[in-house]
């Protein structure tokens, strides 16, 4: 891509967090206007920085993916252990509602993530560093056996109910707790 000016670059960002939030929350399908609208901006600035849907959902899906291999770099490099960053982790990813965004991106676009060059580095890069944490969290004796690094991605999209009467870093916190409970020898 080519380097945008502050002003552009910024208008993307936001455009992007806006995307991610409302796909979250509506899906996919929602409206470019309603996408717009939310990151505080002109449709036809949208489409200056993304022609169509799909280009607007692979780049969400390369920012959503770049910003969970930041966050497994982040916490491998500030945990004590493998154990430690994996359950950061997988308590970032529940606390950021990845698995919202996932469901929503995923499912309708699997195939065409999968095959997106854009995409295949930043993939390649969270696969290896899931597996090395893994593989380092099984040698310590942190992590049963069986767990696999399939596993955690797929607790990495871990969708967690909030009941009427608690709020979401509660749920959060007891599911959190029961689900890395679970994961010990």
């Amino acid at each position: 891509m080519a380097e945008l000016r502050a002003d552009a670059r910024g208008n993307r960002d936001q455009i992007l967090a806006a995307a991610q939030l409302v796909f979250r929350e509506q899906g996919v399908n929602v409206s470019m206007k309603d996408i717009a609208d939310a990151a505080g901006v002109g449709v036809g600035t949208l489409y200056r920085r993304f022609p169509d849907r799909g280009a607007l959902i692979s780049a969400t899906a390369h920012s959503y993916l770049s910003a969970l291999s930041d966050l497994a770099a982040t916490a491998e490099r500030e945990s004590p252990d493998a154990w430690h960053a994996l359950s950061r982790l997988l308590r970032e990813c529940a606390e950021l509602r990845l698995g919202a965004i996932a469901s929503a991106v995923e499912p309708a676009l699997h195939a065409d993530i999968k095959a997106d060059p854009a995409l295949t580095e930043v993939r390649a890069t969270i696969t290896t560093r899931i597996a090395r944490l893994t593989t380092q969290a099984h040698t310590d004796g942190t992590l049963r056996p069986d767990v696999t690094p399939e596993d955690i991605a797929r607790l990495m999209t871990l969708q967690i109910y909030t009941a009427p009467d608690e709020s979401h870093p509660q749920a959060i916190n007891r599911v959190l707790d029961l689900l890395l409970k679970g994961l010990r020898p």
